[in-house]
């Protein structure tokens, strides 16, 4: 099963540069309480913007170098190999960006965990895919000052 999780603004944007536009501690304790203990599959510059493997969880990392070695995770050279390994797993399988990645994932997601920030960056060169939220319900869902978290099931 593929989720994904995300941080996006007001427009969808969810990066800059390579990096992160917001920096909410409390939305970071979030993300880290979802995914560890579980698997989390990542492109090569979301991991390298990252610049570390993220303990007490699986790393996938999806890079075309090949002969690219990670110590401490995985290292993938086709989104088509990943997906064949988990699409019949009961796993629940986080993809954490970037946006390619997530594009080319958003039919697969089964649940979308999305912090929904109460801000937008104008500047942003990265974007989260077009929700249409008629194919999705919310199950879960907490209101903060700065950002709204809400977990979203595909409606089958």
């Amino acid at each position: 099963m593929f989720s994904g999780i995300v941080a996006i603004g007001k427009n969808n944007e969810i990066g800059k540069n390579n990096q992160l536009l917001w920096h909410l501690p409390e939305d970071l304790k979030n993300f880290k309480s979802i995914t560890t203990g579980k698997t989390i599959i990542m492109g090569r510059k979301t991991f390298e913007s990252i610049g570390k493997v993220l303990p007490n969880r699986r790393n996938i990392i999806l890079s075309r170098q090949v002969g690219k070695e990670i110590h401490g995770a995985e290292v993938f050279h086709s989104l088509e190999e990943v997906i064949n390994l988990f699409e019949n797993s009961s796993e629940e399988v986080f993809i954490i960006g970037g946006a390619d990645l997530y594009k080319e994932m958003m039919s697969k997601f089964d649940k979308l965990y999305i912090s929904f920030i109460k801000k937008e960056d104008k500047d942003a060169d990265a974007f989260f895919p077009k929700i249409n939220f008629s194919d999705w319900e919310i199950v879960e869902g907490k209101d903060h000052e700065e950002w709204d978290f809400r977990v979203l099931k595909r409606v089958k």
